[in-house]
């Protein structure tokens, strides 16, 4: 049976795209099923008033008949008709019974022998319209020895209606045969009709949606295959083609820059651990030239360990910006003035220099990653710490010194710690692009990526780290974390 389904397989993958079966679920076997749905309600809305209408024809059809005979039988002295006449032209008319109606006078010109079963009564002279569609049905699936009474207006004589009496049998053979002509005529013009729609829609539609979903599953297998040309249509489906082709082409190019990064960043990484390795000698270097007594040595030694600082902090910041993702916080109760205290220590800030200073609601605490919450806050601190010592247009009695405010308060959920300065402030021309990698406010020191690491922490916790406010008084970072 397997090596059956097998051989199978193999048979249909040898068929064209366009002639191979779809799954019963897809949109091609919807549309059949829709299709053969229009088809069926279309073959209802054709039978139905075709079926009522014949009914109601056959029915005057025989008063006509009938009227004409009543007219004949009054023609006779005295109205008198004998039996075997009487017969003959009942028969003729096809019904059992005639009586017409004039001034609240009923009078039977024709009388039909007793009946098993009392007649349906069916007044043509009532315009109702769903009784009309129900008769019909009424009599083709009616008792065998059902009778119709038929009321209508005449045409031919005077009187208020002229009323038959006919049986059903007849109406129901000729509905029946009706029925089955109209309902073959109806279905071989709804086959037809469907089967023109199924093939429109199928070569307008289909087609190009099957060509689009092979592109797409192609490009998921293999992004690198090439792309098909799209068609010449101006219509949706082929602004989507067009689109698609475009966004192929976009992520090709995206893919291939990804690629070449990663190569990129590959070899940074390489590189980087070796000159950290390079660093590392050179300060132990320097350490060993602290002891020299040569004063030139003495005068060139702090430059050249804040530039092996500088290295040695560029060389750390770009392997944790190159990690390709920060590991997912560990979240936990931290008490935010202790956490600001070592944060503070960290990031160089002493009485002496550039001081903190704390303005905190009682036992305020948040729930953040204590290393990385450390991380943030040292950055910012850091950066308030260099920009206030930096500063040249401070008073010679203030250079160097400064004050790092931080207060914090709650909205909602969120906790809003805002950490002010009283430094040069952000220029105007940077602040748009602060948080972007390698933007850095200094242009001696820096490596522009501590404040893109820190927006991406605090988003990892869900809250944000935004500039609220910079001026010549100092700038305000913003940063929002959970309760």
């Amino acid at each position: 049976m397997n090596i059956l389904a097998a051989r199978i397989r193999e048979r249909l993958n040898l068929l064209p795209p366009g002639w191979r079966p779809h799954p019963p679920d897809g949109m091609s076997s919807r549309l059949l099923a829709l299709t053969a749905v229009f088809t069926v309600a279309v073959e209802l809305l054709i039978v139905m008033p075709s079926a009522a209408s014949f009914h109601e024809r056959w029915l005057r059809d025989r008063l006509q008949a009938a009227e004409l005979a009543s007219v004949g039988v009054e023609a006779l002295p005295y109205s008198a008709v004998e039996d075997e006449t009487a017969a003959e032209l009942m028969r003729i008319g096809g019904v059992q019974a005639v009586v017409v109606g004039e001034q609240g006078v009923r009078r039977l010109l024709l009388q039909a022998p007793n009946l098993p079963r009392a007649p349906d009564l069916i007044d043509l002279r009532r315009d109702t319209p769903g009784a009309r569609a129900l008769d019909p049905w009424r009599t083709l699936f009616g008792h065998p020895d059902r009778s119709i009474r038929v009321q209508a207006r005449p045409r031919y004589r005077s009187g208020d209606f002229i009323e038959i009496l006919t049986p059903a049998e007849p109406l129901k053979v000729e509905l029946r045969a009706f029925l089955l002509n109209s309902l073959l005529a109806s279905l071989l013009i709804a086959i037809v009709a469907g089967g023109l729609l199924y093939a429109g829609l199928s070569y307008l539609v289909l087609q190009p949606l099957r060509r689009v979903t092979r592109s797409i599953e192609r490009f998921a297998a293999d992004p690198e295959s090439p792309a098909e040309t799209p068609s010449d249509r101006h219509d949706e489906i082929g602004r989507v083609e067009r689109e698609l082709a475009v966004m192929q082409d976009e992520v090709r190019h995206a893919l291939r820059s990804r690629a070449r990064l990663a190569a990129l960043g590959e070899a940074v990484a390489k590189i980087n651990h070796d000159l950290r390795n390079m660093l590392t000698s050179a300060q132990m270097a320097s350490e060993r030239l602290a002891g020299s007594a040569d004063p030139t040595v003495a005068k060139a030694l702090p430059r050249l360990e804040r530039a092996l600082g500088r290295a040695a902090a560029l060389s750390r910041n770009v392997l944790e910006y190159g990690r390709s993702e920060e590991p997912a916080p560990q979240a936990a109760k931290v008490a935010l003035a202790g956490a600001l205290t070592l944060a503070a220590e960290d990031a160089g800030l002493d009485a002496s220099g550039v001081r903190l200073e704390k303005r905190l609601p009682a036992r305020f605490a948040i729930q953040a990653d204590p290393d990385q919450l450390h991380r943030i806050l040292v950055n910012l601190m850091r950066n308030a710490r260099q920009a206030i010592e930096t500063d040249a247009l401070r008073p010679p009695a203030r250079q160097g010194r400064g004050v790092v405010h931080v207060t914090a308060e709650t909205d909602g959920a969120l906790a809003v710690i805002r950490i002010a300065d009283d430094g040069p402030g952000i220029p105007p021309r940077l602040a748009e692009r602060l948080f972007e990698p390698f933007v850095s406010g200094r242009t001696s020191d820096g490596t522009g990526l501590g404040l893109t690491i820190s927006r991406e922490l605090a988003a990892g916790h869900g809250g944000d780290l935004r500039l609220a406010a910079s001026g010549p008084d100092g700038a305000v970072f913003e940063l929002r974390l959970p309760l």
